[in-house]
């Protein structure tokens, strides 16, 4: 079986999840999974860039520890990684969702419950 590589809960690092979640595009995909789409296929996302730029977001998501990426036959399963992100920097995660659906709506930011 195929696998990737995903840093251990430990290993996550506060730069590397910041600079993942800086682009709009990766937080759109974190937004989609917290939303209770778990483990959702790459191609399911309809995100505006092609393919190869889809790879690169996803490999950015995943190297961060942001997602957790499995095989199923020949797609690439993708789930949010809350509970990680929680226990590593409390409320980070529900924060920038929150900003990030506030940005989306025009207005004040919402409260998140994406850490669980």
């Amino acid at each position: 079986m195929r696998t990737l590589d995903h840093p251990e809960r430990e290993d996550i690092d506060l730069d590397a999840v910041l600079a993942a979640l800086a682009d709009p595009i990766r937080r759109r995909i974190a937004c989609e999974l917290a939303e209770g789409h778990t483990d959702m296929a790459c191609i399911a996302f309809e995100l505006p860039v092609s393919k190869s730029t889809c790879t690169h977001h996803f490999r950015v998501l995943r190297e961060a520890g942001v997602i957790r990426q499995r095989y199923q036959g020949t797609a690439i399963l993708n789930s949010l990684r809350a509970d990680d992100l929680q226990a590593r920097f409390p409320g980070l995660l529900g924060a920038v969702i929150g900003a990030h659906r506030g940005a989306d709506a025009g207005g004040p930011a919402e409260a998140s419950s994406a850490h669980g």
